[in-house]
C-alpha cells in the first residue's frame, strides 16, 4: 500500500512539475492524498445528451448540456482583441452557433468540419441565434470513457488564467484513482463505521470523484462528513473527560455572607427560573473537585451578568478573589458599572483595570489584588499582564471568548497555582449544533428566559420612500423625553455600495431633528472623544446616537427607546438582533426600525421580515446560519476548531454532528483511551490530524 501522503503529485499523470509547483503554491495540493482529499464543490451531469431542437423548443433558463454533433462551417471575424471564432454546429436536427473569443486560432486548427464532436456547455440566445459560448469540445470516444456525473473543484483565478482548470484536476484524480486501487486504509474504527451505516472510505473517496450514481455520490459525502466531525467530536470529548477526570478545581462549599446579603437585600429584581437553574449548576461545578468549565449562553437582556456576580460572590464567600475579562474597554467598563452598582451596596471592593488605567490607580489596583483587598477585578487584555499578580484567584468570568486567542486566555490560569473555575459567557446565541462542535468540550448552560419587566421591542421594516414617516415617529419620542439610536454600516460613503456614511447620517440627524443634540460615535474615533460622546448619550445630555456598530454591545441607556438600522440589509441577523438589544432595557415601549431599499432580493427582505416575527435570538441564530452559514456568527464558525472542514458544514450538517456526537461517545465509553487495537490507527489518524504542539486540554 502506498504512503499517499509521500507521494509527489508531480509523478501523478496529467500533472508534471510545473502543475505539480502551481498546484503547490495556490491550493496547498502537494501529494496524492491532498489531491484526492480536494473534494468537489458540484457536479456536471454529462450522461444526457440532448439534441438542438429540444433546446430550441425549450423556454426559459438553460442549464449547462451535452449535445453530439458535426460542425458545417466555421468563421472567424473581427481582429486583434475582438477577434472570435463562430462555428455552426448542427446535428441533424436545428442548428446553433458556437462562439469563442479566446484562443481563436488554436481552437480553429484543432476543430474540422464534417468530424463528430461532443459538445458541453451552457446555451442562450444572442439577437435571436442559439449559441454557445466556448463550449468543451471532444472526440465522442473520450467522453464514452469518463463517467456520467462529473466533478467540479475549487479554483483559484491564477490556476485558470494557467489553463489548469477543474477538468484538468479532475482528469489527474480520475488517472490515479484508476492506476492505484485501494490505496487507502480506513482510519475509522470497524464498530464506527457499521454502527453508522458508513461506506468504506476507500468507496467514499471514489464516488465523491466519480460517482457512480447520484445515490452513491450521497453516501460519499455522508461518509466524508462524517469522518471530519467525528474527529472533532472525539477530539472534544477526550479533551473534556481528561480535564474532568485529572484536573483538580477549587472547592467552595460554602454560601456565606457575600452571597446571601446580597441576594436578600440588595437583588434587583426576582431571578428567572432560568436564572437559578444556571446558578444550581454553577454551584454543583465548584463543590465537585474538579475545574468547571462552563458556557452559559444568554439572549440579550436576559441576565447574565447578574448570574456571574452572584457565582463570583459564592468564589468570595469562600475566600478567592474573581476576575471578570472582557474583549473591549467599552464592554469592560460597561460591565464593572453594573456590578458596581449592584453590589457597592455591600461593601463589595470591585475595580477596573483597561490600557487607558493610569499609573497611579493601577498601583492601587496592583497592591490591592496582592493583599486580597480588592474581591473582584473587571477588565480588559490588561487583567493578562504578568505584572498582575491576585492573593487567590478562583474564579475567572470571560465574556465573549471567541474574541480572545487560546494563548491569551491560558495566562489567567497561570496566575493560580491551580487552574480556577472558568464561566464563559455569550450574549451571542449560538445555534445547538454549532455550541455542540465549536464548544464541545464545554459544559453548556442557558437562560432562556428575560427577568420580569422587560417587554418585547415591536420591529419594523421601512423603506427609504417612508423616511418622513419613520422621522416623525422618531420626533414623537423625542418630544415624549426618550432618546433614539441611529445605526449605519459604514463611517465614510461608499459609492460602490451606496451606503450611507455615519458622518453624513450625523449632518442629516442634526438638521432634521433640531434643536435636539445629537452625538456621533464611529471605530476611527480617538479612545477619548469615542467615551466623550458616548457619556453624552448616557447622561442624557445628547437625545441622539449616531454611531457605527462600535455600540452593539457595552452601552446601556434605559431611557433609549428607539433603535434605527439604516441599510439593514448589510447586517447579518444577530448583529441585527445585537443591535435591537440596546433598546428595551427600561419600563417603556420600544421600537427598532430597519431601513432598507425597497429593490432588495427576495433572500434580503425574508431576513429582515424574520427580525419583525420574532425577539427569540435562538431561532434568529438558527436562521441566519442556515441562509448565510456558520462564518458570520461572530467568527466563531472556525474559532474553536481544531482544524478547518473541508467537506462538512455546520450551518446543514446538524443531523450528521449528532450522529458522530454519539458513536464517539460511545467509542470512547467502551475504550477512554483509544488504547484497543481496532481502535489504534484511528488514535494515530487523529494525532495527526491535530497536530498539536501544546495540550490545550486543560484550557476552555
Amino acid at each position: 500500500m502506498l504512503s499517499l501522503r509521500k507521494f509527489d503529485i508531480t509523478y501523478v499523470k496529467g500533472i508534471g512539475p510545473e502543475r505539480a509547483k502551481l498546484l503547490g503554491a495556490e491550493l496547498g495540493i502537494k501529494t496524492a492524498y491532498d489531491l484526492l482529499r480536494h473534494y468537489p464543490t458540484g457536479y456536471i451531469d454529462r450522461s444526457t445528451t440532448y439534441s438542438v431542437r429540444s433546446i430550441r423548443e425549450a423556454a426559459g433558463e438553460y442549464p449547462m448540456l451535452q449535445l453530439r454533433g458535426r460542425f458545417v462551417s466555421f468563421n472567424v471575424v473581427g481582429e486583434g482583441a475582438s477577434m472570435r471564432l463562430i462555428g455552426l454546429f448542427t446535428d441533424g436536427t436545428a442548428t446553433m452557433d458556437c462562439v469563442w473569443f479566446k484562443g481563436v486560432r488554436e481552437m480553429r486548427k484543432r476543430l474540422a468540419t464534417g468530424r463528430e464532436y461532443v459538445l458541453f456547455g451552457k446555451p442562450g440566445w444572442f439577437r435571436d441565434t442559439l449559441q454557445m459560448t466556448h463550449p468543451e469540445v471532444d472526440p465522442p470516444e473520450a467522453v464514452e470513457s469518463a463517467p456520467g456525473i462529473r466533478a467540479v473543484y475549487p479554483l483559484t483565478e491564477k490556476l485558470r488564467q494557467r489553463n489548469l482548470g477543474s477538468r484538468a484536476i479532475h482528469t489527474a484524480v480520475v488517472n490515479f484513482l484508476r492506476t492505484h486501487p485501494n490505496q487507502f486504509r480506513d482510519p475509522l474504527p470497524p464498530s464506527v463505521v457499521s454502527g453508522a451505516g458508513l461506506m468504506s472510505l476507500d468507496e467514499a473517496i471514489r464516488n465523491i470523484h466519480m460517482p457512480s450514481s447520484p445515490e452513491a455520490l450521497e453516501r460519499a459525502k455522508l461518509r466524508l462528513k462524517f469522518e471530519e466531525l467525528f474527529y472533532i467530536q472525539a477530539d472534544m470529548l477526550m479533551r473534556s473527560r481528561k480535564r474532568k477526570a485529572s484536573v483538580q478545581g477549587y472547592i467552595m462549599p460554602r454560601v456565606g455572607q457575600w452571597f446571601n446579603d446580597f441576594y436578600y437585600n440588595c437583588l434587583p429584581f426576582e431571578l428567572t427560573g432560568a436564572q437559578k437553574r444556571v446558578i444550581k449548576e454553577i454551584r454543583a461545578d465548584i463543590m465537585s473537585g474538579r475545574q468547571m468549565n462552563r458556557l452559559v449562553q444568554g439572549d440579550v437582556g436576559s441576565g447574565k451578568t447578574l448570574v456571574a456576580l452572584m457565582s463570583m460572590l459564592l468564589a468570595l464567600d469562600n475566600g478567592y478573589q474573581a476576575c471578570l475579562m472582557a474583549p473591549t474597554e467599552i464592554l469592560a467598563t460597561q460591565h464593572f458599572e453594573t456590578i458596581y452598582e449592584l453590589a457597592s451596596k455591600i461593601g463589595l471592593n470591585v475595580r477596573l483595570l483597561t490600557g487607558s488605567t493610569r499609573a497611579k490607580q493601577r498601583r492601587v489596583i496592583d497592591e490591592g489584588l496582592r493583599d486580597g483587598s480588592i474581591h473582584i477585578l473587571v477588565g480588559t487584555h490588561a487583567v493578562i499582564e504578568d505584572k498582575v499578580v491576585f492573593n487567590r484567584l478562583g474564579f475567572v468570568v470571560i465574556d465573549e471568548q471567541h474574541r480572545f486567542g487560546v494563548a491569551q486566555r491560558a495566562r489567567l490560569w497561570k496566575k493560580s497555582d491551580v487552574p480556577p473555575h472558568v464561566l464563559v459567557m455569550t450574549a451571542t446565541p449560538i445555534p445547538r449544533t454549532l455550541a455542540m462542535t465549536v464548544y464541545g468540550d464545554l459544559d453548556v448552560s442557558v437562560i432562556d428566559e428575560l427577568p420580569p419587566g422587560r417587554k418585547p421591542v415591536n420591529t419594523v421594516l421601512r423603506f427609504d420612500e417612508q423616511r418622513a414617516q419613520v422621522n416623525r415617529g422618531i420626533m414623537a419620542q423625542l418630544r415624549a423625553g426618550h432618546q433614539v439610536y441611529i445605526v449605519y454600516p459604514l463611517v465614510e460613503e461608499n459609492e460602490k455600495l451606496d451606503l450611507k456614511s455615519v458622518t453624513e447620517g450625523f449632518e442629516s440627524a442634526a438638521q432634521t431633528f433640531s434643536p435636539y443634540s445629537v452625538a456621533l460615535v464611529h471605530g476611527r474615533m480617538k479612545p477619548a472623544d469615542k467615551d466623550a460622546s458616548m457619556q453624552l448619550f448616557a447622561s442624557g445630555k445628547a437625545s441622539i446616537l449616531v454611531a457605527t456598530t462600535v455600540i452593539e454591545v457595552g452601552v446601556n441607556v434605559p431611557n433609549a427607546t428607539t433603535m434605527v438600522i439604516e441599510n439593514a440589509e448589510r447586517f447579518g441577523l444577530s448583529q441585527l438582533h445585537q443591535l435591537r438589544g440596546r433598546v428595551g432595557r427600561g419600563a417603556d415601549r420600544s421600537h427598532c426600525i430597519l431601513m432598507s431599499k425597497h429593490n432588495i432580493g427576495a433572500d434580503t427582505r425574508k431576513r429582515l421580515e424574520l427580525m419583525t416575527s420574532t425577539t427569540d435570538g435562538f431561532v434568529i441564530a438558527e436562521a441566519d446560519m442556515q441562509m448565510r452559514g456558520p462564518g458570520d456568527i461572530e467568527g466563531t464558525a472556525q474559532s474553536g476548531l481544531p482544524f478547518d472542514l473541508k467537506i462538512a458544514n455546520l450551518a446543514h450538517d446538524g443531523q450528521i454532528i449528532q450522529l458522530a456526537r454519539r458513536a464517539a461517545e460511545a467509542l470512547l465509553d467502551a475504550d477512554p483511551d483509544l488504547s484497543a487495537p481496532a481502535n489504534r490507527y484511528f488514535a494515530l489518524a487523529l494525532s495527526e490530524m491535530l497536530n498539536r504542539a501544546t495540550d490545550w486540554s486543560r484550557i476552555s
